[in-house]
């Protein structure tokens, strides 16, 4: 990977690989799970603290190496042991469980494998079968015929063993050359012993993509992308551009909302029905209501009650809170903040640390100066209030329900209800009410 961090620590789809295959793991109901950890051990067994047991291989002597790290954690355990790599991140838990039910029916052999057919073998070992359909050998490339070098079907990695018998036999396994101990040579002793070894061929070759590089990460990326997109249109969600559309797997998506090109959607984001989103719109673990519609805008850690609309290039920073039917024009930023019900905020205008009412206009320009240098101080304005444009609120300070600012103010002090500040520094003055539209004759 060329990379200051391990391997498996890089993220697809937005979580590292190690915990993808965790969490696959996870859904099998397994009794224990148990990474094996090499490079970058505490950073890695953090990643899965409290998710998984880890065993540390301080010499990284081969995969069979690798396995024996955790024979005296899993030693006199009943059952199956399934065995599989960290860095293959689009491994199906369906897979893995048809694995384990092969296993449990192979009544004469210790051992199911997982295998794969490519029309590129990538260098991988050839899978040999015997007149009966079972595996009788895996023949590294390096070492096959010419006509082995002709098999397509290849070792995936991934094995289901018979707890009682393997790890005795991994003890038995002799070091090659390079004093390694490879994982394969059980499928010889096993053939050797006269036991059966089934192979299960998964029909998805995607699925067993190991990463070794960025370009594998890419690979990875892009196909799991397109799973989830395609879970998400099959549920009734407009994708208008899959390609360029970066949706984290585990984001929930209602309805009938469309998603616009060059959208991204990470963490834990929920987004209700028939909302429009994008183009060109980052959502992370944030809450969006129905009927909602977020254009070229960036939203971080905020929730968004129904019926709200905003953009071109608004911000919701961590913490901000739209409650229903609020207007967000362009260039817009809230930071802490929560806005009231049917609150219109022009654009230009940054509300930082405030607390909205109902009702209130909030004119193009207008800032909360809410940081003094030292700390951050809090503004409210009250229901049904007028912020007039360009109006600077230094905080703390409140603005009254049904007050008002007049457009280029500088207010300092609180704004009762029924007045109006006006000047810099603003004064107050009380508000005329306004005026009854004319009637035509």
């Amino acid at each position: 990977m060329k990379s200051k961090k391990a391997k498996v620590l890089h993220a697809v789809g937005g979580k590292p690989m190690v915990l993808r295959a965790v969490e696959t793991a996870e859904k099998l109901k397994a009794d224990r799970l148990v990474v094996v950890v090499g490079r970058d051990a505490e950073t890695v067994t953090q990643t899965v603290e409290g998710r998984a047991e880890t065993v540390i291989q301080a010499e990284q002597l081969g995969t069979g190496h690798a396995v024996l790290q955790a024979a005296d954690t899993l030693s006199g355990t009943d059952g199956i042991v399934v065995v599989c790599y960290a860095d293959m991140p689009l491994l199906r838990p369906e897979t893995l469980q048809k694995l384990i039910d092969a296993q449990r029916g192979n009544t004469d052999g210790p051992i199911t494998m997982l295998t794969v057919t490519l029309p590129d073998p990538r260098g991988f070992g050839r899978i040999v079968r015997g007149p009966d359909g079972s595996v009788s050998a895996i023949v590294e490339e390096a070492e096959c015929t010419p006509d082995q070098l002709l098999i397509r079907e290849l070792n995936a990695g991934v094995y289901a063993f018979d707890a009682a018998w393997l790890w005795p036999a991994l003890r038995q396994i002799k070091p090659k050359k390079k004093g390694e101990y490879y994982l394969t040579d059980l499928i010889e002793m096993a053939v050797a012993d006269g036991k059966r070894v089934i192979g299960l061929e998964t029909d998805d070759p995607d699925e067993v993509i190991g990463v070794n590089n960025r370009i594998h990460l890419s690979e990875a990326e892009a196909i799991l992308r397109r799973r989830v997109n395609h879970a998400l249109m099959l549920s009734g969600v407009t994708i208008v551009d899959p390609a360029t559309t970066y949706i984290d797997e585990g984001v929930q998506v209602g309805m009938d909302t469309v998603i616009l090109p060059n959208t991204t959607l990470r963490g834990k984001t929920v987004i209700g029905q028939d909302c429009v989103i994008g183009p060109d719109t980052l959502i992370e673990s944030c809450t969006i209501g129905d009927n909602c519609e977020i254009r070229q805008s960036v939203l971080e850690f905020a929730t968004v009650e129904k019926d709200c609309d905003m953009g071109p290039f608004a911000h919701l920073r961590k913490g901000a809170y739209l409650e229903e039917g609020v207007h967000m024009g362009n260039f817009g930023e809230v930071k802490s903040s929560r806005l009231g019900k049917g609150t219109r905020m022009g654009h230009f205008s940054y509300i930082g640390d405030a607390e909205i009412g109902e009702d209130v206009n909030i004119g193009a320009g207008t800032i909360t100066v809410n940081y003094d240098g030292v700390n951050k101080h809090k503004t409210k304005i009250g229901a049904h209030s007028f912020i007039g444009s360009d109006t600077m609120l230094i905080a703390p300070i409140e603005v009254e329900a049904n007050a008002a600012t007049a457009a280029g103010s500088v207010v300092t002090k609180n704004v009762p209800s029924g007045y109006i500040a006006v000047g810099v520094p603003a004064r107050m003055r009380l508000r005329k009410p306004a005026a009854e539209p004319q009637k035509s004759e």
